[in-house]
């Protein structure tokens, strides 16, 4: 080596390595990028620059994929401890469907690329996939997988499917992975282009340049790659001013990131020379239905199993009650205390819905309940042979009467003897997805939500739904481990509060829970004791409740909301608010709030103020 050269290379190889010291990852994978070419290009053909280029590559590559492992849902991986004891098909059941398209995932000659399952509500589409996931994991076979969730806001938009799908093949192969990761760090901001975009430069160009590197064979590598519930696709959080157009535009935005994404499939993957195996599971709505349709861009690239119209599940629930059954016979020591014909009236008013049959198998099994006693309930709520045929009819005959034995049960206790259980219960169910206001949506721990909005007392929700364990159960979410959510065990039930022509005398709007929150927020402000004429200087110093002093500045921030929104007029309890110095104590208030400079966030007792906040 010339000796004017040393004192270059060693300076670069000094300067590299107190980079390394002094930034962080990202920033040293790019320093290292752009100086790259330059020690390459040295004037010795020594080994030192090789061993750096090696060097600053692998950070490169582990820049990238730490950058992709920040924009991924893990909660949407069929085996996360989010989904932890997921449905699934029983033994001996669904054998015929799972036999069709395990064959088809199996055949890589295929002339389609793409299968779609569609089927109504409660027809068992998750249970199927999970089957196939598993099934396709243990053969070796199973490249990705994405469970959408309408309650889940890590998995409930598009946003995040292409980078969760590339991180789990890259799993699977180094080579992929370093792609991948090289891709990320090249375009860090690839998280927020289009499907179409991110989809060529995580999954296909990665596998097409390692094809022709021979770094890669497409045809040993995994596979099938599932997507769930991509009915459950919500469209992104929007500012809209007008409340009553929330609604819709939420709906055409979900169908457009629906339809989206099903266009990004077949440009960038049926359209290519790669072998995957995509299966897709949905309700029949508008953005599979019309691609699916006669003229629909998936119509003759698709291979479409409609669950409902191609398989009769009554078999399977017949062997999935009998099983089940038995297990309880054994429990309790008692192998008679259910029939046959028992059995076949249920998978009679189950009309193909394997909800039906999995709802009664939770009501009838619950802890300290007799079996017996509960299944003549659920036989006596069953149609009758006969009737006009309505493919939710029982299920509907089942949730109602479920709330109605709670609603009892609930409002005979002497300390609930004034409450409207059904108005409490939905007040917590809109909970769950948030209360739009003023373009956002703000949802509370389930706990706080009892305390602070309702007015009730500590662990009310307990007690609420004591009596709906077959329906609903309460959890925390694995990011805020303090923070209660209400989980429905089936969005068919939520369908059904939500849609009055369903819940019928049981439905209760949103808006006369908004009246309902108006009078306990004028109620709280009411009981507050404070002197206006000498009023402190600080928020923090006023003698409010003992609660987190965001809950009382809540409570004045989505007063005004409640009464514009309310069912009806509130006339008698304004009065009775103005005349108790209502208004007066709000005009000190908002001043202090407002000058705290403090802002209501998800915490321990959490509020949220934004859509993504939204959970289940």
């Amino acid at each position: 080596m010339p000796l004017e050269s040393k004192p270059n290379i060693l300076s670069r190889v000094f300067s590299r390595f107190s980079i390394r010291r002094n930034k962080p990852a990202a920033a040293q994978a790019r320093d290292r990028l752009e100086g790259s070419s330059t020690v390459a290009a040295g004037p010795s053909p020594s080994s030192h620059p090789q061993k750096i280029d090696g060097d600053f590559i692998k950070l490169c590559s582990d820049a990238g994929w730490e950058l992709l492992s920040k924009n991924i849902a893990p909660n949407a991986l069929h085996d996360s401890r989010a989904r932890y004891d997921a449905p699934k098909c029983d033994e001996d059941t669904r054998v015929e469907v799972i036999g069709e398209i395990m064959e088809w995932i199996q055949d890589r000659d295929a002339p389609q690329h793409l299968l779609c399952v569609t089927g109504a509500a409660g027809s068992g589409k998750s249970a199927l996939q999970q089957t196939i996931a598993e099934h396709c994991s243990k053969s070796g076979i199973l490249s990705a997988t994405f469970f959408f969730s309408s309650a889940d806001p890590t998995r409930n938009t598009i946003s995040l499917i292409v980078p969760t799908i590339a991180y789990q093949m890259g799993l699977k192969h180094n080579a992929f992975r370093s792609s991948v990761a090289a891709a990320v760090e090249h375009d860090p901001h690839i998280f927020s282009r289009s499907l179409h975009s991110q989809m060529d430069a995580l999954v296909v160009h990665p596998f097409e340049s390692l094809q022709k590197a021979k770094q890669l064979e497409i045809d040993t590598f995994p596979h099938a790659i599932l997507i769930d519930g991509l009915d459950e696709c919500k469209g992104e959080p929007n500012v809209i001013a007008d409340p009553t157009r929330v609604d819709a535009d939420n709906r055409r935005r979900a169908e457009d990131q629906q339809a989206e994404l099903l266009a990004a499939i077949k440009h960038c993957i049926l359209n290519t020379e790669l072998s995957f195996r995509v299966l897709v599971a949905s309700r029949p709505e508008w953005a599979i239905r019309t691609a699916l349709e006669p003229g629909g861009h998936l119509l003759k690239v698709a291979y479409h199993i409609q669950l409902s119209d191609q398989y009769d599940a009554s078999a399977d629930m017949r062997r999935y009650l009998q099983r089940r059954f038995e297990d309880i016979g054994l429990r309790i020591g008692d192998s008679k205390w259910f029939n046959e014909g028992d059995i076949e009236t249920l998978v009679r008013a189950a009309s193909g819905q394997f909800i039906y049959v999995a709802t009664v198998y939770k009501y009838i099994s619950e802890r300290r309940a007799s079996p017996s006693e509960r299944l003549k309930i659920v036989l006596i709520w069953t149609p009758h042979v006969g009737q006009r045929a309505r493919p939710f009819e029982a299920l509907d005959v089942l949730y109602t009467n479920i709330l109605l034995a709670a609603k009892n049960a609930y409002e005979a206790i002497d300390s609930h003897h004034e409450r409207d259980f059904l108005l409490l219960f939905r007040a917590h169910h809109i909970n769950i997805r948030g209360f739009q206001l003023y373009g956002i949506r703000w949802c509370q721990s389930a706990d706080f939500f009892s305390m602070h909005s309702l007015g009730l007392e500590a662990r009310a929700e307990e007690s609420l739904i004591s009596d709906l364990r077959s329906l609903v159960v309460l959890g925390t979410r694995l990011d805020i481990p303090d923070f209660i959510v209400l989980r429905l065990y089936h969005k068919s039930f939520s369908d059904f509060l939500e849609e009055e022509s369903r819940a019928k005398d049981l439905f209760v709007p949103e808006a006369r829970i908004r009246t309902y929150l108006a009078k306990c927020f004028m109620q709280r402000i009411i009981e507050w004791r404070l002197d206006i004429d000498s009023m402190p200087d600080r928020w923090e110093e006023l003698p409010l409740p003992k609660s987190p002093w965001d809950s009382s500045r809540a409570v004045i921030e989505r007063l005004a909301f409640s009464l514009s929104t309310a069912a009806s007029a509130l006339d008698h309890e304004v009065a009775d608010f103005t005349q108790k110095g209502g208004w007066e104590k709000i005009d000190k208030l908002l001043p202090l709030a407002y000058h705290a400079g403090r802002s209501v966030a998800i915490g321990k007792n959490g509020l949220a103020t934004s859509v993504d906040s939204v959970t289940t």
